[in-house]
């Protein structure tokens, strides 16, 4: 029961980023550029998605949460108890670094494949590579 659940909720996660825009790098790098803002050619609109996915989500969590129970029933994954390391810092900058160079991150690198498969593709198969290779230990 759980592969429905996933596939609908990919499904509207993949509409959400399409229609807002969010699988256009332009959009991206013009939020993520700064130096706009003193021009007034910033674009917030990233950050609008942003709230508007927390606002959705955080109500849900809290549910989950209260119920002891995935919304499908399932069991909810006990969170990690180590802290902040260096693995996960030099993740986060490498991510970050991605992000800000190509303007794209995973969820819409996954949306674009049906879009734009080449550009997609050519983020979609380093993206994989860096899985597996975190996936080592």
């Amino acid at each position: 029961m759980k592969l429905p659940h996933a596939f609908l909720a990919g499904l509207a996660f993949g509409a959400g980023l399409a229609v807002s825009g969010m699988t256009s790098p332009a959009r991206v790098l013009g939020f993520l550029d700064l130096g706009a803002i003193r021009t007034g050619h910033w674009d917030p609109s990233l950050a609008f998605v942003m709230i508007a996915a927390l606002a959705v989500a955080a109500p849900l969590f809290a549910l989950s949460r209260r119920r002891g129970r995935a919304l499908d029933g399932g069991i909810l994954p006990t969170l990690p108890t180590h802290g902040i390391d260096p693995r996960l810092i030099g993740g986060s900058a490498i991510f970050g670094l991605g992000w800000g160079l190509a303007g794209i991150c995973p969820g819409p690198a996954l949306v674009d494949l049906g879009v734009a498969p080449w550009p997609a593709v050519a983020f979609a198969v380093p993206l994989g590579i860096g899985l597996l290779l975190g996936r080592r230990d």
